[in-house]
């Protein structure tokens, strides 16, 4: 069993699709790490009694809080901080991001939710979609784990965009995070 750690900063709609999803399966989610203290995710997560942890400043080491938890992995949901050098060392290729479009189109500081989407449709793009990756030092710039594209209908405004959008994330981020723990799990062997 691998435990993950996820890390969100607002409504929490993505770290729910997968606490759902290992709530069922021999992972789990063991905490959870927010910068705000008023994000929905707190709420959702409620059900699950899944440990919650609020920072303001990841600066703060979190390392061995995290190995305290048994955390072997982390999955970012809606965090919008960059994750210091010294996370991402200790949890080297186990740092996991969703992007709401097909990186590298539309990736780095500043571009998430519907910043991104509207610059696609005021762009023009016939396809958009989601993108898993890893995480580095730099935003959306980790290797390409897994990307899902789809279509664009003329028709689409910002609200359709981005309920399509995370459809595409609710059904792709939690099966996905399954497969990478599944992966880790295998390899520590």
């Amino acid at each position: 069993m691998k435990r993950l750690a996820i890390f969100a900063s607002g409504t929490g709609s993505n770290a729910e699709a997968i606490a759902h999803h290992l709530a069922d399966s021999r992972h789990e989610v063991g905490i959870l790490v927010t910068n705000n203290p008023v994000a929905g995710v707190l709420e959702r997560l409620k059900r699950f009694k899944i440990k919650s942890l609020l920072t303001s400043d990841l600066q703060v080491p979190l390392e061995e809080e995290l190995k305290d938890e048994g955390i072997d992995a982390i999955a970012l949901a809606g965090y919008l901080k960059l994750i210091p050098k010294a996370l991402i060392k200790a949890y080297p290729d186990r740092i996991w991001n969703i992007h709401p479009a097909l990186l590298p189109a539309y990736g780095g500081k500043g571009m998430y939710g519907d910043r991104i989407h509207r610059r696609v449709l005021k762009d023009g793009v016939s396809y958009t979609g989601v993108t898993i990756h890893a995480v580095n030092e730099k935003y959306d710039e980790g290797k390409i784990l897994f990307q899902a594209a789809m279509r664009i209908e003329k028709e689409w405004n910002l609200e359709d965009l981005a309920q399509h959008i995370h459809r595409l994330e609710h059904r792709y981020y939690p099966e996905v995070l399954h497969l990478l723990l599944d992966d880790l799990e295998r390899s520590k062997k």
